[in-house]
Formats: C-alpha cells, structure tokens, sequence
C-alpha cells in the first residue's frame, strides 16, 4: 500500500502539531505546510497596504486578490517552508509583534477562511505535503489519506508553550500563557466557520504523556500500515 498523498494533522495550540509534521515531512521528504501562514500573510498584506482589521469586507477583498505560495525552504535561515505573496519573500514577516498581534482578527472572517481554503486545496493537490491547522482534515482536505488529530490536557500545552518561551528569553507567566490559550481553546471551538474539532475518521492521539519522539513513533506506523486495524486502535 502506497504512503498516503496528503497527510492532515490538527489539533490545539501546543499539542505538538509543529514538531510533529516538520519531522514526519523530513522523513517522508514532503512539504511541511502550516496552513496558519496564510491568515499571517493576509493580515501582513492587510496592515501594509494600510486596510484597518476591523473592515471585514476590505480585509477579505485583500484575501481574494493576492496569491499565497508555500514551498520548501529557499534560504537556509532556520525557516521551516518559503511564503510567497504575488512572488514576493514574505517569510521573515510573518512573525513580527505587529502581525502575532492581529493575525486572530483575519483569521475569524469567513470570507477570508474560504479564501484561504481555496488557495490551501491548490497546493494540497500537488500531494506529497502534511499539512498542519486546526480544519485540514474536516474541511481543508477532508479526503487526506491520514488524519491525526492531536490533543493534550490545557495544563501540559501551557507547560510546554511556557517552556518555549523560557527557552527563547521570554519573561511570560505560566498563568499568562495559560489563560491565553484557554481563551483561544473557546475561540477556535466556538467559531461558526470552520470550529475546532477531530474528523469522524482521525486518529485521536493524546500527547499529554507522550514525548515527542514517540509520537512520531506512532504516527509513522499510521503511515506505513497496511490496513485500517492500527488506525483504530490506540498507542
């Protein structure tokens, strides 16, 4: 049985989504693609070309008229894929304070997260990708021949999420963080556009007292079976 095209993974902030697909994609040799540098490079285009967030209308007009690419690293800078906007380098911005900030604002827009989908199927049929988001496998790419879903206790994902910013130099409050994350829990479930939640036919993997290492572990014996019994069952 051949490997599956397109490999889906969702889940929360922190349930180590990230970790997980850039290492399936270097062993698969697949693209990594974090859907959620879309919504970045919307929200990018949208503060500079000077179109206030709030102006849902005008922020999906700049959604529906620019083209977002997202391939395999080009600079070797520590960056995980290259963004395109129109055939412009965007990925050094995607993460500046500005856009962590308002990147939330676009990303609620349903005329925006359609826009996004469209453009997030077209590369999804080049195949040989995993993608990473919080509604790949129920709505992006509902036929992907792998969905993980993967979850984790609130507490452990504020843990590791605090953890990474200790690391970074970050002086961030584990209560901080924590409360953060449980309002954008609510957020992204409560949504009426594309909510949070597991497709019907995902592995549900719980990875509050799983490491990483056994994670992927798992994930690529998903991969590589042969038959469905092991994708019903549990770690």
């Amino acid at each position: 049985m051949s490997k599956p095209s397109v490999i889906a993974i969702d889940g929360p902030a922190a349930s180590g989504k990230t970790t997980l697909a850039c290492e399936l994609a270097r062993r698969l040799g697949y693209l990594y693609f974090d859907t959620g540098v879309m919504y970045r490079a919307v929200t990018l285009a949208a503060l500079e070309r000077g179109i206030p967030l709030a102006d849902e209308e005008a922020v999906t007009a700049v959604a529906e008229s620019i083209e977002i690419d997202v391939l395999p690293p080009t600079v070797d800078d520590g960056r995980l894929s290259t963004v395109l906007v129109d055939g412009r380098d965007v990925t050094s911005l995607l993460h500046t304070a500005e856009v962590d900030a308002n990147v939330s604002i676009p990303s609620a827009y349903a005329g925006v997260r359609q826009a996004m989908t469209r453009q997030q199927r077209r590369i999804a049929e080049r195949g040989h990708v995993v993608m990473v988001g919080r509604d790949i496998g129920t709505v992006v790419a509902p036929d992907a021949g792998l969905k993980v879903y993967l979850d984790a206790s609130l507490e452990a994902r504020a843990y590791r999420r605090w953890r990474e910013y200790q690391t970074e130099g970050q002086a961030v409050s584990f209560e901080e963080i924590l409360a953060a994350m449980r309002h954008r829990d609510e957020l992204d479930s409560a949504r009426a556009v594309s909510p949070l939640r597991p497709a019907e036919d995902a592995v549900v993997l719980d990875t509050t007292h799983m490491d990483a290492q056994a994670v992927l572990d798992y994930v690529l014996k998903l991969v590589n079976a042969r038959d469905g019994d092991l994708r019903r069952g549990k770690p």
